[in-house]
């Protein structure tokens, strides 16, 4: 499958490490030498933003997916290839799943967690089929994943399910994911129960 778009979910902090900032603008900017598109939350600032800037720098695409109640506080990037305003925050999240050929989730906070458990649930319930892909840069979901292990061990989940989602350390190592994992089709469906 061609992968022309990438959902990035991420945090909109300034006063994260270092570290996760430079990750999101390599990772936005791999994604662009790469001819992909990176579709975000149109934030203006934190990892959001050095993701957006990323790719716009190293001339490629960003769009980004915003609710009106945060242009109207002025929270977009401005300098956006096309910026797609929603009527709401479950909106915006669907959209952004629409537009996408796969998911990688930076580090960030309850927002960017709760969009990262929603796609596994989607996938997990066969409404979405692509990849999803933690990037767990300086081991921040270390234990984010221990609880979805857990999850696993204790049936709350089906073994299946550790399927629906990858963890990788590089943007490199995340896009390569990307580009060897097979698209689910419907017939995952069936596991959903599991």
């Amino acid at each position: 499958m061609e992968i022309r778009n990438i959902c990035i979910y991420c945090a909109s902090s300034n006063k994260a490490a270092t570290v996760y900032g430079d990750t999101a603008y390599e990772l936005g900017a791999l994604l662009a030498r790469e001819g992909i598109t990176t579709i975000t939350g149109a934030g203006s600032i934190g990892l959001m933003r050095r993701v957006e800037d990323g790719a716009l720098e190293n001339g490629g695409k960003a769009i980004g997916v915003i609710p009106r109640f945060m242009v109207e506080q002025g929270w977009h990037h401005t300098g956006l290839t096309e910026l797609r305003i929603t009527e709401s925050m479950h909106e915006r999240k669907k959209m952004m799943a629409d537009l996408s050929d796969a998911v990688i989730a930076l580090p960030g906070g309850c927002g960017t967690i709760e969009e990262l458990s929603e796609i596994i649930t989607w996938k997990q319930l066969g409404l979405y089929f692509n990849p999803i892909v933690i990037l767990n840069t300086n081991g921040y979901y270390n234990h984010f994943i221990a609880q979805l292990e857990q999850a696993i061990e204790e049936h709350f989940m089906g073994e299946i399910h550790g399927n629906i989602w990858s963890v990788a350390d590089t943007p490199f190592e995340a896009l390569k994911i990307i580009r060897d994992t097979p698209r689910w089709d419907s017939s995952v469906r069936k596991y959903a129960a599991l």
